[in-house]
């Protein structure tokens, strides 16, 4: 692969500092854009909130990474909280957007690796889906929407601009599995709900590879759905996670409980969701962990990738 200088928004966050780590590794230029004074020159201060990016920044980038966003599980829902969700989304992707719209094409990045969310497409039910799937209804839905929506400038200019729809990756450390580990390891592990709702996992791995080979493939743009080849039921993840675990994982969390934890968040995470990585495997993508055992097995510190 080309190494790339690639300025990156977002990086902090879970996955964004497993990326910029893995990219770094694979000889790349990682600048990062900050919301406080920069403190070295890998770092350029930006304000998303009021639009202000400094062009030359973008000039010297080859690629454009934002995944840029407030935790959508971190707090309760409540009105404000669901502003930030949606305008720390927009905002950023605008921002960027617009700055690479401005410039001369020649001064261009070539690529805008945008995130995303499979919230795009709302409750499938058992309806399997790819990227041709209309937007679904609900919160997130809109959300995605209209974050999406925020990076046409940069798309309009001739920007290759891929919209990275991710799914739950999966590491013990962050995301989805963080805070269940610790129940499941005590016995507690539950399956949520009915347990009948597709959950589209990915292994963190094959979340971080899926993003260099958005990098390298100049062919692939638009909407990318980055989750595994084969979603599993709540059911069939609970059970899974508790055999990695060799742990038992009998219980049930009614949705009724889930609504007094969580708030309007719980009728997200008891969406059914059977998303498809369709762009990714007729681009001939090979995953690691192609199957959720596999994922699991992956993400506690049992490496077993798939034989290529």
């Amino acid at each position: 692969m080309v190494t790339m200088r690639i300025l990156m928004a977002g990086a902090s966050g879970f996955l964004g500092t497993h990326l910029a780590e893995r990219l770094r590794s694979s000889g790349h230029d990682i600048v990062r854009l900050v919301r406080r004074p920069a403190s070295g020159p890998d770092e350029v201060t930006w304000q998303p909130s009021t639009g202000q990016v400094d062009p030359a920044c973008l000039v010297a980038a080859d690629a454009v990474i934002n995944l840029g966003g407030a935790g959508v599980g971190d707090k309760r829902w409540t009105a404000s909280y669901k502003s930030l969700i949606r305008s720390s989304r927009v905002d950023s992707t605008g921002t960027l957007a617009h700055a690479i719209r401005k410039l001369p094409a020649e001064d261009r990045p070539k690529v805008l690796l945008q995130s995303s969310a499979v919230g795009w497409y709302g409750d499938t039910g058992d309806r399997e889906v790819t990227e041709e799937a209309p937007a679904g209804s609900g919160f997130l839905s809109d959300v995605c929407r209209v974050w999406e929506a925020a990076a046409r400038p940069a798309e309009d200019a001739g920007v290759r601009v891929a919209l990275m729809r991710t799914g739950l990756p999966l590491d013990q450390h962050g995301g989805l599995l963080k805070p269940q580990m610790p129940l499941f390891k005590l016995g507690g592990g539950a399956k949520l709900g009915s347990g009948k709702q597709w959950v589209p996992w990915i292994a963190l791995t094959d979340w971080l590879d899926a993003v260099e080979f958005l990098l390298e493939r100049d062919d692939v743009s638009g909407p990318v759905n980055l989750v595994g080849p084969a979603p599993a039921t709540n059911a069939e993840f609970t059970r899974t996670l508790g055999k990695v675990l060799h742990r038992p994982a009998l219980l049930q969390v009614p949705g009724i409980a889930l609504h007094v934890a969580l708030g309007g968040f719980a009728d997200e995470a008891l969406r059914s969701q059977r998303v498809l990585p369709g762009v990714l495997e007729r681009a001939g993508f090979a995953y690691s962990y192609p199957t959720l055992e596999a994922a699991l097995r992956a993400a506690v510190g049992e490496e077993t990738p798939a034989v290529a």
